[in-house]
């Protein structure tokens, strides 16, 4: 127990048993999963090595945040297009060393955070800028969660329905387990009206090893890829104001931003060079805690282990692979808008003044930014795009910087 003391800082909230420790790991595993497989799919990696890397990766990230925070790291949506277009060009390994080398750029950013200060950075992102910036990494996913509920509205809502239901009236540990509870009703609402295909888990097997594919490199490929660390980087330091804010401590503070720019860009650079996908802090996971207000780190840890085993256990991937897409669309309506939710309340609890035009300047571009699906072209190496958080957040700290605090015809 010392030798895990060291390495991850005893958790300071309430205490609570191993056995709901174990429950709770096992429902951030099934939030992350549909996300996390979605990726390699998408872009043709792997999908037992992408679980197997989320797992380990998630664990090295509280190694290097001295366990003190409770992320799950996950598959990043920020990079299937450079992934799918090097895949074409030059080979998917060579997609894989861009990832490991755009990795590298939040190292350099680590290192410029340490040096200069988080204030430096944070002055940057007042709360009109992250509190729209929040909401928009709830809202942006609402589509997809739309689309997923679209499979079969009905188990949709039975998913929705639990959720909601158990959130607001169940007692005790039950009320935190409103996503498993969610699963489980629609999981057998599924099988009994016939909507589950069980034949991908008559053909898995048991225990197979993650098929790894070793990453290359060459210079083509890393300026397609690397580049879109620069959004990322900028979604990063978004996702940090968002979990502290839903866990209420700050954790720019402690351990510190550039611990956390540190992990993520180590855990993309290990998942990367053994065939796995980048990471990226889940915004999934964030909305589980603003629905459970369990923050006690160890339950990511667990879920991590849990997301191991899978990479490592065919059969327990193909299990939950069964599960409808509606029903996980259903409950992801209630995770995506807690985390739009989060952005509102750090607005209103820092008591922004939307009479202040240039306030709500600021909030309606981001929002219509980020939103919209606005895509600024950028001409480095073989060009990318900035968009989404990405896009608004720059956007954001730039009109922060260059609008008066008081409009012109307001000076004595």
């Amino acid at each position: 127990m010392d030798f895990i003391n060291k390495i991850f800082e005893p958790y300071d909230g309430p205490a609570m048993p191993k056995s709901r420790l174990l429950i709770l790991g096992a429902q951030h595993t099934f939030t992350m999963f549909g996300a996390t497989i979605l990726v390699p799919i998408l872009t043709g990696l792997s999908v037992s090595v992408a679980l197997f890397m989320a797992g380990v990766c998630t664990l090295l990230y509280h190694v290097v945040t001295k366990g003190k925070m409770p992320i799950f790291l996950g598959s990043s949506f920020a990079f299937i297009a450079p992934i799918i277009i090097v895949s074409e060009l030059y080979g998917q390994e060579y997609a894989l060393g861009g990832i490991v080398i755009s990795g590298l750029v939040y190292l350099v950013v680590a290192v410029l955070v340490y040096f200069l200060g988080p204030g430096v950075v944070l002055k940057f992102f007042p709360p009109i800028v992250t509190g729209p910036i929040i909401m928009i990494i709830g809202l942006m996913l609402a589509p997809v969660a739309i689309n997923m509920a679209g499979y079969g509205w009905g188990l949709a809502i039975v998913g929705f329905v639990v959720v909601a239901a158990v959130s607001l009236f169940a007692k005790g540990f039950i009320r935190m387990l409103p996503v498993i509870c969610g699963i489980i009703v629609g999981y057998a609402v599924a099988a009994v009206t016939g909507n589950i295909d069980f034949t991908p888990i008559a053909g898995a097997q048991l225990f197979g090893a993650p098929d790894f594919t070793m990453a290359k490199f060459s210079l083509p490929a890393i300026m397609i890829v690397a580049p879109v660390a620069l959004a990322t980087v900028v979604e990063h330091i978004g996702d940090m104001v968002a979990i502290s804010a839903t866990c209420d401590k700050d954790f720019i503070k402690s351990p510190g931003l550039h611990r956390t720019l540190l992990g993520d860009g180590l855990a993309s650079c290990l998942s990367a060079m053994f065939g796995g996908p980048a990471n990226t802090t889940y915004s999934e996971n964030t909305g589980v805690l603003v629905l459970t207000r369990a923050f006690n780190p160890w339950v990511m840890r667990i879920a991590a282990v849990f997301a191991i085993l899978l990479g490592l256990m065919p059969i327990l991937s193909a299990i939950i692979n069964t599960i409808p897409t509606a029903v996980i669309g259903g409950i992801s309506i209630v995770l995506f808008g807690m985390i739009a939710s989060v952005g509102v309340r750090t607005l209103v609890e820092n008591q922004i003044d939307f009479k202040n035009p240039r306030n709500l300047l600021i909030a309606a571009v981001l929002l219509v930014l980020g939103i919209g699906g606005a895509s600024l072209p950028i001409p480095i190496g073989e060009g990318f795009e900035l968009q989404g958080v990405g896009l608004a957040a720059i956007v954001g700290v730039i009109l922060n910087i260059v609008l008066p605090e008081k409009p012109r015809g307001d000076e004595a």
